[in-house]
């Protein structure tokens, strides 16, 4: 029973996460970039943000962004973080569908319970690259920026994928390290069989 909480409580957490990193990954929002205090550069039009695909300026109302289209002339540390986060968006979708299989109240045929210990394994390992992914993309692009810019405070999509990385993390390794073994997995059957007083009628589960 204990490793059936633990093992739902990481598909939870790497679900979150997951979708944390595919919002980080989606918007631009991810440093803000000013020379002076806020107000100044309200006033300058000079308080900014960046993102992997557009350069923004946010001016009394006014927030216009240029896209970050022309691929030749990106620094290489942008392309990196965009391969990085998209890889990890991707990743998800196949961990994801892996892990659903494999949870206790879904039973695909007769099924032994090595062969939904593997695919949850496999699922955890994804999972923890995706995370990893998203680690080094989140961390990486703000120490390149600093460099090339003055960096005033880190952006919402910044602690958006921090959160969702670290929670894939954790789901992760939740999943690979504490959910059980073959046999556990093996015995988390839900199934339903024939009485004599009824049609049919729910047995308890064997956990």
């Amino acid at each position: 029973m204990v490793a059936t909480c633990l093992h739902l409580a990481g598909f939870v957490c790497s679900f979150i996460g997951w979708m944390g990193v595919v919002v980080a990954t989606a918007t631009n929002d991810w440093v803000v970039t000013c020379g002076y205090t806020i107000t100044t550069c309200r006033k300058m039009d000079e308080l900014g943000s960046k993102g992997l695909w557009a350069d923004c300026v946010m001016a009394t109302g006014l927030y216009h962004c240029k896209p970050l289209v022309d691929i030749l002339i990106l620094p290489g540390y942008v392309q990196a973080c965009r391969a990085l986060m998209i890889a990890a968006s991707v990743l998800g979708l196949p961990a994801i569908f892996l892990l659903i299989t494999v949870l206790p109240c879904i039973r695909m045929g007769h099924e032994p319970g090595a062969a939904k210990y593997r695919r949850s394994q496999l699922g955890g390992i994804l999972i923890i690259l995706l995370a990893m992914c998203g680690v080094v993309a989140t961390i990486w692009f703000p120490v390149c920026a600093h460099r090339e810019t003055t960096i005033m405070s880190f952006g919402y999509s910044l602690y958006t994928g921090w959160i969702g990385s670290a929670l894939c993390l954790f789901g992760g390794c939740v999943i690979v390290c504490c959910s059980g073994d073959a046999q556990t997995f093996g015995e988390n059957r839900f199934y339903y069989a024939s009485g004599s007083s009824s049609p049919t009628h729910a047995k308890s589960a064997h956990v």
